[in-house]
């Protein structure tokens, strides 16, 4: 330990002590003492003498290693003359021969061997380990999420800033705008106001003009000493001595009166707060994990007794099974390859077994009979019933190029059939797993296996509305390839795909909404997707690619946000 935190604290490079140039350290020897590279210790570690009996060790474990552990003097707690012998596996507890005689008498099938109990406590705290490591991850991945929403409200805050700012400059201008048309409006005013007054003017000047004539020539005559003329001229002038009042406008338009307008949130802006986009993840946490013998789980049914129906079309192998503690207890198998199943009642299982009729099994009797569902001339791929008991079943048939999905009702007529698009092209290259939505939506994995998918949504009367064709930073490295769909609880869909261990989750009309990566909760190879009726998730998983044994399993999970 000592050696090792040296290193660490001093970074000065080792070099192995066989060939001394190697730098790259993998290995110490307990017995030679000595630090060995990788090929000193398949070469020339091995020529020194008895170093095949050596003990070698990784040199992440230097300090860990504490070579052999001896469990023969561990002294009793209660009985210091003693030395414990065994565990107590009900209790506990390490156990001397006193203990055993006086106390765990009744525990003679639970006591085992000290380095046993070692052995079982150190993989337990490893395993704990393992979670510890999980929650480190998972509040890592949280953290993450975390920074990029603080990044995400900078960044709009920045926006809506600039956005201020640019509607106080249009504001702005807009004022201006109008204050200039309110004055050139006052303008107007005035200058109508202005004519038709000075039309009056001109009337009233031009009667005080003639008024002021006539007066001149009265007076003129008044003193006139002419009075051979004196009585003609008055007699003229009494004839116009009637005074005419000039007539004018009995009213004028004035000037407005300025009524400043109010300025309000309401008519300058307001901030109208709404729900983040930016979702911080689903979460998902393991509540029980079930090994089974299967190549692959690749589609599950719960049933209201708490059973499940499994299958593997690869194993040709239906089973019907009951969860019990970390167990999964087999009460039925069927040697039948299912590409799809569902169940219609508490006592009959809709499969489809590749052929074009839909097949059903009496889980009662377990005798398996034709039903009226009915695909001809396709054969069925995929199962689904809607919450109104209508039966969806995918159809496929590669001789004649025919891809389609097929509603039906009880009776099995065909009251619709999805295969063309408006445009007469075929939807679908082959409708894998299919799901239904509380608004009507049909939500169908296209995907041809081995190849690149989509998720394709169809609505009555519509058809297609939506194709989700996975996430550019989900999918950047392997192809959209998604293999199960269902829905939610809270009316969203789950997809799985094979090849990223992720788990899409889309709204009711396709939209990615958000994802999680099994991986992070030591989830690998997902491959079916079910919701039991009270809400819990159950996760298959396929056997690894590199993995020739049968140990698929099933993973019990609650999922947040579902």
């Amino acid at each position: 330990m000592a050696f090792s935190q040296s290193i660490k604290k001093s970074q000065i490079p080792i070099n192995c002590h066989l060939c001394d140039t190697e730098k790259n350290i993998r290995w110490k020897c307990i017995d030679c003492e000595l630090l060995i590279c990788d090929k000193c210790k398949d070469g020339r570690h091995l020529r020194i003498k008895n170093a095949q009996e050596h003990k070698v060790i990784s040199i992440k474990d230097i300090g860990l290693y504490s070579g052999e552990l001896d469990f023969t003097n561990i002294k009793c707690p209660d009985h210091a003359t003693q030395s414990c012998c065994l565990f107590c596996k009900i209790c506990d507890s390490l156990v001397c021969p006193t203990c055993v005689s006086k106390v765990h008498k009744k525990h003679a099938n639970d006591l085992i061997e000290i380095s046993e109990a070692y052995h079982m406590k150190k993989e337990s705290l490893k395993e704990g380990q393992i979670k510890f490591q999980m929650e480190e991850r998972k509040a890592g991945t949280k953290k993450e999420q975390l920074v990029k929403r603080k990044d995400v409200e900078k960044a709009k805050h920045s926006k809506v800033i600039q956005d201020i700012l640019n509607h106080e400059n249009m504001l702005k201008s807009d004022i201006d705008k109008y204050i200039k048309e309110l004055k050139d409006e006052v303008d107007e005013n005035l200058k109508t106001i202005f004519k038709s007054i000075d039309t009056d003017l001109s009337i009233v000047s031009q009667s005080m003009k003639l008024s002021n004539e006539k007066n001149n020539k009265v007076e003129e005559l008044i003193k006139s000493t002419d009075v051979a003329n004196f009585f003609s001229d008055a007699r003229r002038l009494e004839k116009s001595m009637e005074a005419s009042v000039p007539k004018t406008k009995p009213s004028y338009n004035s000037i407005p009166k300025f009524v400043p307008g109010e300025i309000t949130q309401s008519n300058v802006g307001v901030l109208q707060s709404e729900e983040s986009s930016e979702e911080l993840g689903v979460s998902f946490d393991i509540i029980q994990k079930y090994q089974t013998e299967l190549t692959a789980i690749l589609d599950i049914v719960p049933c209201v007794d708490n059973s499940v129906w499994i299958s593997s079309n690869l194993d040709s192998c239906l089973i019907n099974a009951i969860p019990k503690g970390k167990e999964l207890n087999v009460v039925s198998t069927f040697n039948i390859k299912v590409f799809g199943m569902a169940i219609t009642s508490p006592n009959i299982i809709l499969l489809s077994v590749g052929e074009s009729r839909l097949k059903q099994l009496n889980i009662t009797t377990g005798k398996l009979s034709d039903t009226v569902y009915d695909v001809s001339p396709l054969v069925s791929t995929s199962i689904h019933i809607t919450s109104d008991n209508k039966v969806i079943v995918g159809g496929n048939d590669d001789d004649l190029g025919r891809r389609a999905v097929f509603i039906m009702n009880e009776q099995g007529d065909h009251e619709t059939v999805y295969e063309h698009d408006k445009h007469n092209q075929p939807i679908f290259t082959y409708p894998r797993s299919i799901t239904s939505t509380s608004n009507g939506n049909i939500h169908v994995v296209d995907c041809d296996p081995g190849k690149e998918g989509r998720v394709v949504v169809l609505t009555t009367g519509s058809g297609v509305i939506n194709s989700y064709k996975g996430h550019p930073e989900i999918n950047k490295n392997s192809p959209f390839q998604p293999n199960i769909i269902v829905t939610t609880p809270s009316d969203n869909v789950m997809v799985v795909e094979l090849a990223t261990y992720v788990i899409h989750i889309l709204d009711n009309k396709g939209n990615l909404v958000s994802w999680f990566d099994t991986e992070d909760i030591g989830i690998l190879c997902p491959s079916s997707l079910a919701f039991t009726p009270t809400g819990q998730l159950y996760i298959g998983c396929s056997k690894k690619e590199s993995s020739t044994a049968k140990e698929a399993k099933i993973y019990e999970v609650t999922c947040s946000e579902c």
